[in-house]
């Protein structure tokens, strides 16, 4: 089905991989639409809890294909805006999704492939890992990730990734806030994976659903229409059976079974 990356889904969760090694997982039109559909496609299976965005190869993802950025030269303004509205759609479908997303880094991470990182709720790099976003050092910029990287980590930090556009290492990466945690890479996906099903075993999957999407809406809200919509947001969670189940289960000592 899939032609630049490969999807599974096992043990309820659903594994994203980036499948062009020898492009080093450079993003092009067809990658974006397929990782759109593959995001779309486990939003609906209510097999999922959980989702995984790793990379075949050395490199997570070097940002935009060069070919591709050769042919965006020929393009109409009309074509260029179609085709960043694109890669906006799969940002905000990542940053929106309903299902924890999880980016698993075991090589660099640059430019589109650093927004990749950046939209993932959770994100876990090997020790030599690098990130950055580029662009301006081609002349270009990093405008659509800039609206999720100001939301993740504070603006000081934000502005010299963007405007620099140097790569920092995972260390730093992980001090700024731009990743969750460093593991070694003969061990990361062990880790991963056993944080993941720690979340699966322990965690209401309605919600995180509701949690992920009030994270995202409560940002832009003056206080008292915050406060209200979270007053909202509990009141209508009370009635859901994820919570009757959990409260349930706390009260009779029990642990839910999620």
């Amino acid at each position: 089905m899939y032609q630049t990356i490969i999807y599974k889904v096992e043990k309820r969760s659903a594994h994203i991989t980036l499948n062009r090694p020898e492009k080093r997982n450079a993003l092009n039109g067809q990658m974006v639409e397929e990782l759109t559909e593959a995001f779309r496609q486990a939003a609906k299976d209510e097999e999922v809890k959980i989702i995984t965005l790793d990379a075949k190869g050395q490199v997570f993802s070097a940002g935009a294909d060069l070919a591709y950025l050769q042919k965006l030269q020929q393009n109409t303004y009309k074509e260029n805006l179609a085709d960043s509205r694109a890669l906006m759609q799969l940002l905000k479908s990542i940053y929106l999704h309903p299902k924890l997303v999880v980016a698993i880094i075991e090589g660099h991470a640059i430019a589109g492939g650093c927004g990749l990182a950046t939209v993932c709720d959770y994100s876990f790099a090997v020790p030599s890992a690098k990130l950055g976003y580029s662009e301006t050092q081609i002349g270009f910029i990093p405008a659509i990730v800039m609206y999720f990287l100001l939301r993740k980590i504070n603006q000081g930090y934000a502005r010299d990734l963007l405007l620099s556009a140097r790569l920092t290492d995972a260390e730093k990466a992980k001090e700024m806030g731009l990743i969750n945690d460093i593991f070694e890479a003969h061990e990361i996906r062990k880790k991963v994976a056993d944080f993941m099903q720690e979340i699966i075993t322990n965690n209401s999957a309605e919600s995180i659903k509701r949690t992920k999407r009030l994270l995202a809406d409560i940002q832009n809200l003056a206080l008292d229409e915050a406060l209200s919509l979270a007053a909202e947001q509990n009141a209508a969670m009370r009635s859901t059976a994820d919570c009757q189940k959990g409260i349930s289960a706390f009260l009779k000592k029990k642990k839910p079974a999620w």
